[in-house]
């Protein structure tokens, strides 16, 4: 009886090992891959933010200007104004489309006389 109790905790032990050094290498391929995405993402912020600056670098006023100022006869763009903007007040939006009614109902209204 004690050796089989002896065996059965020998195949134990040794099958927890072997899942704690499976779980242990996971693991370590888990953290490695975090790592990794880390490092993707510390180049996405590092591109994006080279992006921003790049394209404020070229939304500038004053090249935008000469680029206009340029390309007047082709584009026939107006040079940019400060009374050329407007307020979203003025902007006037669509309407939506009404549908039209294909099956009326007629309604009447019951006036004090008719309750008893």
């Amino acid at each position: 009886m004690r050796g089989t109790i002896y065996i059965l905790s020998v195949i134990a032990v040794i099958g927890l090992a072997y899942w704690a050094y499976v779980e242990n290498y996971r693991t370590q391929a888990a953290l490695s891959e975090v790592r990794g995405l880390h490092a993707e993402i510390g180049q996405a912020h590092e591109r994006l933010t080279m992006l921003r600056a790049e394209w404020a670098y070229l939304n500038r006023p004053d090249r935008l200007r000469d680029l206009a100022d340029l390309n007047y006869n082709r584009l026939e763009l107006m040079p940019l104004m400060p009374d050329a903007f407007g307020r979203i007040g003025d902007v006037p939006y669509p309407q939506p489309a009404l549908l039209p009614i294909t099956d009326p109902i007629e309604l009447s209204a019951r006036t004090g006389e008719d309750f008893p």
